[in-house]
């Protein structure tokens, strides 16, 4: 997991665009571009929605459009809530049940044939400690990577900066706040490895 305190402060000379510290993994702060990025996603998140259940076809469509990539053979069912979209990349045959959060700040990689149950949290934001930072609207993030063939249980939440090793299983219920080897079962808050594979 990455610590909130490895961020740099913010950089009052930094020239570069709130998206550019942002994709560098840097404190940023929500301007008008990455709103308009965020409620353009909220929109096709809602027209998949509305449409999924009902035309399989389209609602393929809608999400290769709101993606970062889409495998072959993937099912989500909705509803799917995220941040960006585009940030969000999904390998073949993989599934999500219903109610995937994946807060896409960083990148989000799902391997191949991973299994996620409902009410999944996928969370790259982090906020800063210092309340004053809190207060001006400053975040970061730090990547999530779920390697093939993962089964992440109902209701579990995946803290910014984990990768989940290929062919491990995440328990319901489990809170992920450290990289998870493969061929494992984790459980608890914080979750711990309960059994190898």
């Amino acid at each position: 997991m990455t610590s909130v305190d490895r961020i740099p402060p913010p950089d009052p000379t930094d020239a570069r665009s709130m998206r550019q510290r942002r994709d560098a993994g840097n404190w940023y702060q929500c301007d008008a571009e990455l709103v308009a990025h965020i409620r353009a996603a909220q929109r096709l998140a809602l027209e998949y929605e509305q449409t999924q259940a009902l035309d399989p076809a389209k609602g393929r469509q809608i999400l290769q459009s709101l993606l970062g990539s889409l495998g072959n053979e993937v099912l989500i069912r909705a509803p799917l809530r995220v941040d960006y979209g585009t940030n969000l990349y999904i390998g073949d045959g993989s599934f999500a049940n219903f109610g995937l959060i994946a807060l896409d700040v960083a990148p989000i990689r799902i391997g191949r044939k991973v299994q996620i149950g409902t009410n999944v949290q996928l969370l790259t934001p982090i906020h800063p400690l210092d309340p004053a930072l809190r207060a001006q609207g400053w975040e970061a993030a730090a990547p999530i990577t779920i390697e093939d063939n993962v089964w992440v249980g109902s209701g579990a939440i995946v803290l910014p900066g984990v990768t989940i090793g290929a062919d491990s299983v995440v328990a319901a219920g489990a809170v992920v706040t450290q990289d998870v080897p493969s061929r494992v079962v984790v459980a608890g808050n914080p979750a711990r490895v309960i059994k190898k594979l």
